[in-house]
């Protein structure tokens, strides 16, 4: 089973591009938690949270992995949540981290920032996203996790992704 990130900054095209690869391999995605949670607490988070947030998509990713088929694709990561409490709070729960470090990913797709920028209540930084795509990108490398890079409109990352999923599959 290869288990796949749709990873990024926010409003970088996440959740469409993990819906398309879904459905174009007929497989499972797995939503991402933390909207889930924001919105019953209408934004409201503290630093605690996220742990609650990351433990709850730990869950849904497990249990969509009994039914899903050769592939599965996760709409966040624990990689998310690392950066997003390190860019916040300037600290990482230990669990996150070793969840992001141990975690059997096979491979990271990497959301450019050239789709515009969405308003969203639950969004906070539309200034710092090429920033925090660095941070991504450092994290992926530092980690040493395979990830490939995905830039241009929506039909361009979607043909990128599956020529690289193609060919990690068929080997």
């Amino acid at each position: 089973m290869y288990q796949i990130v749709v990873t990024g900054p926010e409003s970088s095209g996440k959740t469409t591009l993990a819906q398309q690869l879904a459905e174009h391999y007929q497989t499972q995605y797995v939503t991402e938690y933390a909207r889930t949670y924001l919105e019953e607490r209408v934004g409201q988070y503290e630093e605690k949270d996220l742990l609650q947030i990351a433990k709850e998509q730990f869950r849904l990713q497990n249990e969509a992995l009994k039914s899903a088929n050769q592939c599965i694709f996760y709409d966040t990561s624990f990689l998310v949540l690392k950066i997003w409490s390190n860019f916040k709070y300037k600290r990482v729960d230990p669990w996150i981290n070793q969840q992001f470090r141990y975690q059997a990913i096979d491979a990271y797709l990497l959301c450019g920032t050239e789709i515009e920028w969405e308003y969203d209540v639950l969004r906070e930084h539309p200034y710092q996203r090429d920033e925090l795509y660095q941070l991504y990108k450092k994290e992926l490398q530092f980690g040493r996790k395979k990830f490939i890079e995905l830039n241009g409109n929506q039909k361009q990352r979607l043909n990128q992704a599956t020529n690289y999923l193609d060919s990690m599959f068929s080997k």
